[in-house]
């Protein structure tokens, strides 16, 4: 198996370090795994996205033109890679950030409030890790054994107490991702 993903989104919204902690938790389960990171002049507030490659077998190369999974934190991030996405492949989108909703009838389209739900639990912080957690309910490349493992990997140990909340995160991630019905018109 191997999924290839792109996190877009504005920089600041954590999307760099969701594809890092995407492939620290592929690397915890012996997967193969590339990490790209690309970010315009300012990281916070402008453009970031990261490819994230994670396989079963040997990856022949980190670049990509097309990918199995979208996930995609703002307008210009939806309008550059809404079609990129293979057909039967997935986007998310988090509705907070984008004001025209994709429309696409070949792939299945995940819509996850994750700003709404940061902003419920009082930590905008964990925005990120509840993406991550809609993410792995429809797409599971990782275990959410393999992230928590990952979250203690990489963070540096004066933030593991954070650590439960940011599962927490991933958690009621899993639970708010909804599919959207294609609109064919």
């Amino acid at each position: 198996m191997k999924t290839e993903i792109i996190i877009s989104g504005f920089g600041g919204q954590g999307v760099l370090s969701m594809g890092k902690i995407l492939a620290y938790s592929g690397l915890m389960e012996d997967k193969e795994i590339t990490w790209m990171p690309a970010y315009g002049p300012e990281q916070r507030g402008g453009t970031a996205n990261v490819t994230v490659i994670v396989s079963d077998e040997r990856i022949s190369s980190p670049i990509l033109s097309k990918y199995d999974v979208a996930i995609v934190l703002n307008q210009p991030s939806l309008d550059k890679f809404l079609p990129k996405v293979k057909p039967g492949g997935i986007l998310i989108y988090d509705g907070f950030g984008i004001a025209t909703p994709p429309v696409r009838d070949d792939i299945q389209i995940y819509r996850i409030d994750a700003m709404d739900k940061a902003a419920e639990m009082k930590n905008t912080k964990v925005f990120n890790m509840i993406v991550l957690g809609g993410l792995l309910k429809v797409c599971p490349v990782v275990s959410t054994e393999g992230l928590n493992k990952a979250l203690y990997k990489s963070l540096p140990e004066r933030h593991h107490k954070l650590i439960p909340l940011n599962m927490q995160a991933v958690s009621e991630g899993m639970k708010i991702i909804q599919k959207q019905s294609s609109r064919t018109e």
